[in-house]
């Protein structure tokens, strides 16, 4: 396994502008009221710096790996999403749940499905149904069905990010430990925003939201990098 201390000398650096990004986003902290593309640029600019962050790591490495491709496409269409979240008081909320739902799809590809880990996949269905039906008594019209589909997209993507992560067999990696960290995160995120839109408004909603959001991008991202760091400690060992 990678140590730590090789993954924050290797990857540290290339993070650097996604950290700096991150920071403008909350140090400006644009009013949702008003949007604007200048606001889509500052919120997607995070998510832009993580599409250079793989990039750097060399289309050969791109070319060579399908779940950093995967990965890489996720993030495309999360900045997507996230440009479309801009304006959802203006009707494209729909919009981008359509663009996170193809992102999980993505995610949960390049995470691949194995091991099956079942125990792991009924406590996020529980967690999913938990979540839905509390969900459900404030949902009407379309989104009783599209919020059904997405939390069942995105429990799907937890769990195939948490069933990589074997402790108790001691074959987890330090990028298994991140994509099950960002999946989870994620999952937080999104249930913040339903619970925020659709039940009753959630204290400092948008502060947990992004952080949640971004800390869960830049870990499976990290998660993508793998191949990469076990072929540079080999080559110092």
């Amino acid at each position: 396994m990678v140590s730590p201390v090789t993954v924050v000398k290797s990857e540290g650096p290339k993070l650097v502008p996604f950290f700096k990004a991150t920071c403008v986003y909350f140090v400006l902290w644009l009013p949702t009221s008003s949007p604007s593309w200048f606001s889509a640029l500052i919120k997607c600019l995070p998510i832009f710096c993580l599409w250079v962050f793989l990039l750097a790591h060399g289309f050969s490495f791109l070319g060579a790996h399908s779940s950093a491709r995967k990965i890489l496409a996720g993030l495309i269409f999360s900045a997507l999403g996230d440009a479309f979240l801009i304006w959802q008081e203006q009707g494209y909320f729909v919009h981008g749940l359509l663009m996170f739902a193809i992102t999980h799809i993505l995610y949960s590809s390049a995470f691949g499905m194995k091991p099956i880990n079942v125990s792991a996949g009924l406590i996020i269905a529980a967690v999913s149904s938990v979540s839905y039906l509390l969900l459900y008594p404030y949902l009407s019209g379309p989104f009783t069905y599209l919020v059904a589909v997405y939390i069942g997209l995105i429990g799907f993507m937890g769990w195939r990010a948490v069933a990589g992560l074997q402790l108790a067999n001691d074959l987890w990696t330090w990028t298994k430990l991140s994509a099950c960290l960002g999946a989870v995160l994620f999952m937080v995120s999104d249930l913040t925003i339903a619970v925020n839109k659709f039940c009753f408004p959630v204290p400092h909603s948008r502060a947990i939201i992004m952080a949640t959001y971004y800390a869960a991008q830049m870990l499976i991202a990290l998660s993508a990098v793998e191949c990469q760091d076990v072929e540079i400690a080999r080559k110092r060992s």
